[in-house]
């Protein structure tokens, strides 16, 4: 249908205060259950900062931030834009996140004018089913709802999730068993759209949305090894992204994540978007704090 999508009318959406100052001027539309600020919420808006002070012209190609602070979901978010280097092919621009007076996010991002080369590759596309032969997350939920037998807790955790107000359509390929804590191969693939119209226009609102859409339930896949383990604290603490082709962030594109590496509380995970026709989108890197209780759990059956 033609109903605007909410990270286009509000999440995404900034106020002018200054020249190369803005607001968040929606409200904070989902917060996780930590009570800390969407980080994909953060890096989104920065990227809307930051595009406001380039060209038309000129399309991102990149991005790379760090989380320095939690962000506070009761009040609104600074950015303040420096404008860093702007050149004939390429401009670099930094953003500050701010809230109570202190940074809590900080962003470069770097735009290009569009140049063509014969110098192209591209790795190949996994061979999923379309998401037309999927259930999205919300009917899964309600799939495992509808069991008679299914504990109370579980009961309780499922309609919380449900619950979310997320502005994004995801559907799982190979969904985990989310009552089994046996380790899985730290792999996840999602098709994922913002949910919503957006339509056609200027290349940069789409990457503005991805970045949102990028961050969610992207360091989840670095805990699929260790799901035998109680999850005392996990947080992002840097994105990086590159641009690679047009897509429409409204339309079904395929979520490819991967955790190469954890340890020393760390895990680091690695994302493909891929558009239906096979074209590689955008590239995701980000490595998050994971603390889990030192003795893993007996079951959770």
């Amino acid at each position: 249908g033609d109903l605007r999508s909410v990270l286009i009318t509000s999440v995404l959406n900034l106020e002018r205060l200054e020249v190369d100052l803005f607001r968040c001027a929606g409200r904070h539309h989902w917060v996780p259950a930590t009570q800390r600020l969407f980080g994909g919420q953060i890096v989104g808006q920065a990227l809307v900062a930051a595009a406001r002070a380039v060209s038309r012209d000129e399309q991102v190609h990149s991005l790379h931030c760090y989380f320095v602070r939690a962000g506070d979901p009761k009040v609104p978010v600074l950015y303040e834009v420096d404008r860093t280097r702007t050149g004939k092919s390429f401009s670099v621009r930094s953003v500050k996140a701010i809230q109570h007076g202190k940074p809590i996010f900080t962003c470069q991002a770097s735009f290009q004018l569009s140049q063509a080369s014969p110098v192209q590759h591209q790795f190949t596309m996994p061979a999923v089913p379309p998401p037309e032969e999927l259930l999205t997350q919300e009917e899964l939920i309600q799939k495992f709802l509808q069991n008679p037998n299914l504990a109370e807790r579980y009961r309780k955790h499922l309609t919380k999730i449900q619950a979310e107000d997320v502005p994004i359509d995801i559907k799982p390929v190979n969904p985990p068993d989310i009552f089994s804590s046996e380790p899985q191969e730290p792999k996840q693939l999602f098709w994922v759209r913002a949910r919503g119209y957006i339509g056609e226009t200027d290349m940069k609102v789409h990457c503005c949305v991805a970045a949102y859409i990028s961050d969610y339930a992207f360091l989840g896949t670095a805990l699929l090894p260790h799901r035998q383990y109680h999850i005392k604290f996990m947080v992002s603490l840097d994105h990086s992204m590159w641009f690679h082709a047009p897509f429409r962030a409204d339309h079904w594109m395929l979520y490819e994540c991967e955790s190469p590496w954890a340890g020393g509380c760390r895990g680091l995970v690695q994302g493909r978007l891929w558009r239906r026709d096979g074209v590689l989108a955008v590239t995701c890197t980000q490595e998050g704090v994971i603390r889990v209780e030192q003795t893993a759990n007996q079951s959770k059956l």
